[in-house]
């Protein structure tokens, strides 16, 4: 099992993995760490959806590239480098598909107030990202997905009380990918008052 620190400071969004099966043991032992996360009142209102069957993985891929070609893309590509889109678009249009486990992260509205869910929900699933990374998965968190509303709801047959937050895409990466790069955490970090420096 791989250090703590290692683990946080290399995990980041994989956007090419392989089609290779990822076993129900691996699944199980993601999902265990992500249950284990901190929850508002110890209300525990996540509930996953696990697409690895071939056919609703394509059902909800057919979603992701139709969001893109209804506008995601026009909207990306204001916003990103040439190169980092060009990454995401493979990745809408093909790579999401190709992966073997997606996971829909859902909260549950019966168990605490909706406007909470988020500072349980997140929590829990940083926790699945992190625990992929220690077993060698990459995975990659995705709103993009949600865009198509009362169809991914319909596809996944959710309940009105169940609401959908995210979709992790898991699976083996397709190549290794350095740590990434982020900017020192004491340049946005002050002492007791914004605008004291760390």
């Amino acid at each position: 099992m791989a250090d703590f620190f290692d683990v946080v400071l290399s995990q980041r969004a994989y956007r090419a993995l392989r089609p290779d099966p990822v076993s129900d043991d691996l699944i199980a032992q993601i999902l265990n760490a992500a249950v284990h996360a901190p929850s508002g009142e110890n209300s525990q209102p996540w509930v996953f959806v696990v697409l690895t069957d071939r056919a609703a993985r394509q059902q909800l891929a057919d979603l992701v590239r139709a969001a893109w070609d209804g506008g995601v893309r026009e909207f990306a590509r204001q916003h990103l480098s040439e190169r980092f889109f060009a990454g995401v678009e493979r990745w809408a249009t093909v790579g999401f598909g190709d992966t073997p486990v997606q996971i829909v992260v859902c909260g549950d509205t019966t168990a605490c107030n909706e406007s909470l869910l988020p500072s349980s929900i997140f929590p829990a699933t940083q926790n699945l990202l992190l625990a992929a990374q220690a077993l060698g998965l990459g995975s990659l968190l995705s709103t993009l997905p949600l865009l198509a509303g009362q169809q991914v709801i319909d596809l996944l047959g959710l309940p009105p009380h169940i609401r959908p937050m995210g979709v992790v895409s898991l699976g083996w990466p397709a190549r290794p990918l350095k740590k990434p790069t982020r900017m020192p955490f004491a340049a946005k970090t002050f002492r007791n008052r914004y605008g004291n420096p760390w």
